[in-house]
């Protein structure tokens, strides 16, 4: 193929009377655009530098700029320039050119200049014409439909195709790249015509399947579209590598990050594991700070899909599980940049395919314990902006809480993995309750005191006294001083108990385990200071007398008894929730 083509490049010349390379120095450059200011030149010459190594700038003596790739041996060059355009890596007007129009060298910046001396295979590139003046070139002339339609019977399957995948790019086309020219292709090439101000007869002339086909080939070089083959992670996929760059490993994630003046990043995921292992994925992504809190979640038992969005952040997750390996994907990017961002989108998820049987070896990186427990290394974990303590008072999983851990949220979770919504809330009593979106099954429901608590017993509130910190609440003992406020107010207790921010919400208990109250946050009244050991809760009648107002018949204590240390640790266990709030 090399022999033919160098054939025709030299036959070619010698018709038209040029230099061969037997008549001239052995080396070209492909001429790949041309630019008319530095600063466009720069910008597409940096673009496509992201997908070639060898890009090279130069100032013309038309006051145009030049970028091309090379420069190359002869055979070489004219085989490299067939190449990337049969793959539609550059513009179909590219050509093979001397140097002799290439002046001051912009290209790479900083890099060495270099003096383009090379042999001219194919006719030389037409002086740039000032960028205000519209040239049309003489071999595409404009077409009728019926010419155009003879022009387009000569196309081979794979330029049909070529024009089906540009169509797609471009969101026009939505179906099989069959090169098939239906129904559907032709309303997809109507709508382009549309789109770009062409009369809509569905049948595109040889001018404008050339600047349909250059449009998408620019569009490749700008975004870098590389298959790339994992093999550490057994993934093969393609990636948008002039905005990314592999950055580092930390198991079961593969990060590649943003270049200079990208925001794109993207994460391959690979791992052994069962479904459980991909249903624990799942959910620990919900707490990434790059997966926003509205958008489309889907998830079956051998695959999840997770379309997240924000005003600042928009990803895409997906993982599937097969034989033993769970493998997948993350693309994050600026909303603002969707619309390029939805064609890089399809193409990922077209071309993505596991490869092989392997997976993420855990050990490829070491890492303390620590940063392997819950899959999340090198991520930004979401976190809630605070969080209290409440508790269940029916079977369903309603739960009571303070109202203060309910204000201006954006949402509420219970144990921060189920949403929940304020159902009741009582400003004078500082009180809320909330119903989970989905009903629960608590492993204990608070039993209400319904007599007197003996003054001077003791009490203890369960609750997350570090917030999401710890896995499961504490519990810290007390004192229950009086069945009222220091100034004689009625419904509250007087405890004595060194409590913690995030215990406000927890449930008092007696020694019996039956809830004598709900602990308040302390007071912040700036004119009087109380001592840290004095807490208040709300008492056990005036929750129950709550619940029944809102349709809860409140379970009534009839316990008796002290219960062992260990028995009240896992009653408490049972019935306390982490109640969080996200803004």
């Amino acid at each position: 193929m090399k022999h033919i083509l160098l054939m025709a490049a030299l036959l070619a010349a010698t018709l038209l009377g040029l230099p061969t390379a037997s008549q001239a120095q052995d080396k070209m450059w492909v001429q790949i655009e041309a630019q008319p200011t530095l600063r466009e030149a720069k910008e597409r010459a940096s673009a496509y530098t992201g997908v070639f190594p060898d890009v090279s700038g130069f100032q013309m003596a038309s006051g145009w700029y030049a970028i091309a790739l090379g420069p190359y041996p002869t055979a070489d060059a004219v085989e490299k320039l067939a190449s990337l355009r049969a793959e539609r890596l550059v513009p179909s007007d590219s050509f093979l050119a001397d140097g002799r129009n290439y002046d001051d060298q912009f290209w790479p910046i900083g890099g060495a200049a270099q003096t383009p001396q090379v042999a001219v295979i194919e006719p030389e590139a037409p002086t740039e014409p000032p960028a205000d003046v519209t040239v049309v070139d003489p071999a595409l002339p404009d077409e009728t439909p019926a010419e155009a339609r003879r022009s387009e019977a000569a196309l081979s399957t794979p330029d049909r195709q070529a024009l089906q995948t540009a169509l797609q790019w471009f969101g026009f086309y939505a179906s099989d790249i069959d090169g098939a020219f239906g129904p559907g292709t032709r309303k997809s090439m109507a709508a382009y015509q549309e789109a770009n101000a062409l009369e809509p007869t569905g049948i595109l002339t040889t001018q404008q399947r050339a600047d349909l086909l250059a449009a998408y080939g620019t569009a490749q070089s700008e975004l870098g579209l590389q298959t790339v083959t994992e093999p550490e992670s057994g993934i093969e996929i393609t990636l948008p590598m002039a905005l990314i760059a592999f950055d580092h490993y930390e198991p079961p994630f593969v990060h590649y990050a943003p270049k200079p003046g990208s925001d794109v990043k993207v994460i391959l995921i690979s791992q052994p594991g069962d479904q459980s292992t991909l249903y624990g994925l799942y959910d620990i992504l919900q707490t990434l700070e790059a997966v926003p809190l509205n958008g489309e979640r889907s998830r079956d038992e051998r695959s999840f899909t997770v379309n997240a969005r924000s005003a600042t952040v928009a990803s895409y997750s997906h993982a599937e599980l097969s034989k033993g390996l769970i493998k997948g994907y993350m693309l994050i990017w600026n909303p603002a940049d969707d619309e390029r961002m939805g064609r890089v989108l399809a193409t990922m998820q077209s071309s993505f395919k596991p490869l092989g049987d392997r997976a993420l070896d855990p050990g490829l990186v070491p890492m303390a314990e620590e940063q392997r427990q819950g899959l999340l290394s090198g991520l930004e974990i979401r976190r809630p902006a605070f969080s209290h303590s409440g508790f269940f008072v029916d079977a369903t999983g309603m739960v009571l809480t303070t109202l203060d851990a309910t204000q201006n949220c954006s949402r509420i979770t219970l144990d921060l993995e189920t949403d929940a919504t304020v159902t009741l809330s009582d400003p004078a009593l500082g009180i809320a309750l909330l119903k989970p979106a989905k009903p629960l099954s608590p492993a204990a429901v608070a039993e209400l005191q319904t007599g007197p608590t003996r003054l001077g017993s003791e009490i203890a509130v369960a609750g997350y006294s570090y917030g999401d910190t710890l896995p499961a609440p504490s519990l810290t003992f007390g004192k229950f001083e009086a069945a009222k406020g220091l100034a004689d107010e009625p419904g509250i207790a007087r405890l004595t108990l060194s409590a913690l921010p995030g215990d406000a919400g927890g449930p008092v208990l007696e020694s019996t385990g039956a809830v004598l109250g709900m602990l308040q946050p302390r007071a912040t009244d700036t004119a009087r200071k109380l001592p840290d050991s004095v807490a208040y809760a709300t008492s056990a009648a005036t929750l129950s007398a709550k619940l029944a107002e809102a349709g809860i018949a409140p379970t009534a204590s009839t316990r008796s008894g002290a219960l062992a240390p260990e028995d009240m640790a896992t009653l408490a266990n049972g019935m306390t929730v982490l109640v969080s709030c996200w803004k």
